[in-house]
């Protein structure tokens, strides 16, 4: 069985823990016990970290951006697969020297619960693989990738341009800006589900 990174304490994330576990994963808490990287949803990324103005951040934990920057730059050495939710998506690219808008409309949660939008997917990608090249999504932030760090391609967007996936041009490497571990209709399990492929694929290639 394939064991997948989960950084922080046993129980912190406890949407994706399930979602892993759905997908035939177990979890792990330290590099060498592991196979591939999650990057779970959360707080900003310290603006300074991509150049940005302060003021606009929320949430901000800097040891968790250090733990996480440090995790996702050893498994893109690696060649590791790697998953990044939300802001696991936005630490990923920060990894990869890119930028993120500080602040956006309309993608925020209200009261708790979760926006919905549209959303167009590029053909091919594993997002239109997965639900078609036009699908509904939930939103949970305020921050999003603006410029594309090293590698990285956008692959899904909202009506307004915002990007919602990106994937890697050459490593197992990928996010989506939406909450697909909490996520119904369409079924954001399939995108766990399919992350546990790719990570029992690279096991078998390596």
């Amino acid at each position: 069985m394939a064991t997948i990174l989960l950084p922080g304490q046993p129980g912190r994330f406890p949407n994706y823990e399930r979602a892993l576990q759905r997908a035939g994963l177990s979890i792990g808490h330290a590099l060498e016990d592991c196979d591939a990287l999650l990057l779970p949803g959360g707080g900003d990324v310290a603006p300074w970290r991509t150049g940005a103005a302060e003021g606009l951040a929320r949430g901000v934990d800097e040891a968790r951006d250090a733990l996480e920057l440090e995790l996702t730059a050893q498994f893109l050495a690696l060649g590791r697969p790697i998953l990044g939710v939300c802001r696991g998506m936005q630490v990923l690219d920060t990894a990869l020297g890119g930028t993120l808008l500080q602040h956006i409309e309309g993608h925020q949660a209200i009261d708790g619960v979760d926006g919905r939008h549209a959303s167009s997917a590029l053909p091919g990608s594993r997002a239109a693989r997965l639900y078609g090249t036009s699908f509904t999504i939930n939103s949970a932030h305020h921050q999003a990738v603006d410029r594309l760090g090293q590698g990285l391609r956008a692959v899904q967007w909202s009506p307004e341009g915002i990007i919602e996936s990106m994937e890697h041009e050459t490593l197992p490497v990928w996010g989506v800006q939406w909450h697909p571990e909490r996520l119904e209709l369409p079924d954001g399990q399939k995108i766990y589900d399919l992350f546990g492929e790719e990570v029992e694929k690279y096991l078998r290639e390596k």
